[in-house]
């Protein structure tokens, strides 16, 4: 979750500060870590400053784990501060790219369309929907702003509405319709003075930001931790008493799957999967005061990586890879 703060309220320059020093003592979580430095400086109005950030991280673009993300994040601030041919070369090089994340998509339609260019705004997020969401029955939580960016961008167009508009009415849990919400002849409370269109126009607004609300208490998913066999080999060598709780590598993965699949159907969304690392949870444990042995600090742990941004989202995006690392489709292995 990118910090939306305006800069009155915060000082983002030393925020931006804080958070590269941190990525420089942390490598591993260096990328989501200036990402979020880029976003301060982006608010604080360093736009150059942001650039140069999304530049040193893809100067390392090998060790990215989402560098259309950064590549997307880098277009809509280049655009921002009049580099808006620099910034179109590089929406289409994401466009050409398709990728697997809705993210990138999402913010360089947003761009697109926060410059006016709503055909193509309409025309991207609905590239992204038709890569990421053809024959998917259930669209993955992190798919949602893709579907609602593009409803707003077609009511904003006039177009009928198609098969992904309904379901992004589905989708939308707010007690105003998507279509009362991006109705492009809604009445502003500053434009009027009618006490009816006030109201509505105030319970419009409320809407919108239970909406927010919602997506910002849900600001990295609930993650269930798996170890590569490697690490839960010697994580069981050095703390034997943690055999209980995995029997096996493989009744471990079978777990994992069951775990998620659990929390899916009972209504959980936003669902995601972090791997450990046994120097990395020993540290975790020394900064909590705790031996690694304890089964409790185990949940703590996956908590505190997804925060990191260290998630993977399940399921995994059709014809991807598996979660497990086996190295075959999710669709193949363990999502059979």
């Amino acid at each position: 979750m990118r910090p939306d703060t305006p800069a009155e309220n915060v000082d983002h320059n030393a925020e931006a500060a804080r958070l590269e020093r941190t990525a420089d003592r942390y490598p591993e979580d260096a990328e989501a870590l200036l990402v979020q430095a880029a976003a301060h400086l982006e608010l604080a109005g360093d736009r150059p400053a942001a650039s140069s950030l999304y530049d040193r991280l893809l100067a390392a673009q090998d060790g990215l784990e989402n560098p259309f993300l950064v590549r997307a994040l880098k277009a809509a601030n280049l655009w921002e501060y009049g580099h808006e041919a620099e910034a179109r070369a590089i929406i289409e090089g994401v466009r050409v790219a398709a990728p697997r994340d809705p993210a990138p998509w999402v913010i360089v339609a947003e761009a697109l369309e926060s410059h006016d260019e709503l055909e193509q705004a309409q025309e991207t997020f609905t590239e992204g929907a038709r890569v990421l969401l053809t024959d998917v029955t259930e669209p993955p939580y992190s798919t949602h702003p893709l579907l609602f960016g593009r409803h707003r961008v077609r009511r904003m167009l006039g177009l009928a509405h198609d098969e992904w508009d309904t379901l992004a009415d589905t989708l939308h849990t707010s007690p105003v319709s998507l279509d009362e919400l991006h109705d492009p002849k809604r009445v502003w409370s500053l434009g009027s003075d009618n006490p009816a269109e006030l109201e509505a126009e105030i319970s419009r607004l409320r809407a919108e930001l239970g909406t927010y609300r919602e997506a910002l208490s849900r600001p990295f998913p609930v993650a269930v931790l798996h170890w590569p066999a490697p690490e839960l080999s010697e994580l069981l060598a050095a703390y034997p008493s943690l055999e209980s709780e995995y029997p096996s590598h493989e009744e471990h993965l079978a777990t994992i799957e069951e775990s998620l699949r659990e929390l899916s159907s009972s209504g959980t969304a936003n669902l995601g999967i972090v791997s450990g690392t046994v120097p990395s949870y020993e540290a975790f444990a020394a900064s909590e005061g705790m031996s690694p042995a304890e089964v409790s600090l185990l949940p703590q742990y996956a908590t505190t990586l997804a925060a990191r941004g260290r998630a993977v989202e399940w399921p995994p995006q059709r014809g991807t890879a598996c979660w497990c690392g086996s190295g075959r489709v999710y669709g193949e292995c363990h999502g059979e």
